[in-house]
């Protein structure tokens, strides 16, 4: 299986063998980078697609020296479970999303 991850304006894309798989949507702001929704298709289901592309998303966001303000649930539940991340999200912001 191979999987591919890419970004376009506003949404991570992944793509498991060339067919579309699912995306995250996002929004760019000056402060930071709203993560909006993860869908992944049905035919993609429990494959762990969706850690995979929330984790290159959070891993794009800090090589470009942003923030996220995760709005989609799966994403704050991500942060969550891999705190390695929550560093990402300011700290005045980390209680609104309860991280």
């Amino acid at each position: 299986m191979s999987v591919e991850i890419t970004s376009g304006t506003d949404r991570y894309d992944i793509a498991v063998d060339g067919k579309p798989a699912g995306f995250l949507e996002t929004r760019t702001r000056p402060d930071a980078i709203l993560f909006l929704h993860t869908e992944i298709s049905d035919d993609f289901a429990g494959q762990g697609l969706a850690g995979k592309l929330v984790s290159a998303a959070l891993d794009d966001v800090r090589s470009q020296g942003r923030s996220v303000l995760p709005y989609c649930p799966y994403v704050r539940s991500y942060i969550a479970k891999h705190r390695e991340y929550e560093d990402l999200v300011p700290e005045d912001k980390r209680a609104e999303f309860e991280l």
